[in-house]
């Protein structure tokens, strides 16, 4: 499966310290054998058709289009999940 990361994630990736990218962009590619993947958990309530997948303290926050997962939002799960 494609996987799409939308600009603000793609923001909010490069912002991040290179050692916790090399780690997130490991989950970008786990993400590509998508639903066969580990650790993912389905959002609830207002993030409802959203899932996330975490490495450590730090989460990917992503939806299924058709056949690609699409990255909307990548950063520590302090405040991870407010607007």
């Amino acid at each position: 499966m494609k996987v799409v990361v939308n600009r603000d994630a793609r923001e909010q990736f490069d912002a991040l310290p290179p050692s916790v990218q090399v780690r997130i962009f490991g989950l970008f590619e786990r993400l590509t054998a998508w639903p066969l993947v580990s650790g993912v958990r389905r959002l609830r309530g207002r993030l409802a058709g959203h899932w996330r997948i975490r490495t450590g303290d730090y989460r990917v926050q992503f939806r299924i289009e058709e056949n690609r997962v699409v990255v909307v939002k990548v950063g520590h799960r302090d405040r991870f999940y407010e607007d």
